[in-house]
């Protein structure tokens, strides 16, 4: 979106005492956003008759969206840590003195940030093969 919240107004202060929202916006971005409504202007008429409770309702649908899909991801990392008891030993060993309630957490950016490694390093030496 090509405009952010300056400040944002407080949940629940409506009328006269609620301080007018600014909004800053990114020519970039503008930029972007104005020349795929060129290219699709069906697409840009059909957001534009969908009534704003409607639109709402997609935004909050697609926030929905990548928050299950970041659930799905951990819930397989945790689940891929488990059935390696070394791992998941290995893991324990490093987080002991992280709190309880943020170890999972912890324990799954450590895993994706393996992962990546591994994916990158695994990249590289294709590229050096020959």
């Amino acid at each position: 979106m090509s405009t952010k919240v300056k400040n944002p107004t407080p949940v629940g202060s409506t009328g006269a005492n609620a301080a007018p929202t600014e909004h800053r916006t990114n020519p970039e971005v503008d930029a972007k956003i104005d020349a795929y409504i060129k290219e699709n202007p069906k697409y840009w008429e059909y957001l534009q008759s969908t009534p704003k409770d409607r639109l709402q309702r997609m935004l909050v649908l697609k926030e929905v969206q990548v928050l299950d899909r970041q659930q799905r991801i951990k819930d397989s990392l945790m689940k891929e840590i488990e059935k390696k008891p070394d791992l998941k030993q290995a893991y324990d060993l490093l987080l002991k003195n992280v709190p309880e309630d943020l170890r999972d957490g912890v324990m799954v950016r450590m895993a994706q940030q393996a992962r990546r490694a591994v994916a990158r390093g695994q990249r590289a030496s294709e590229g050096v093969a020959v």
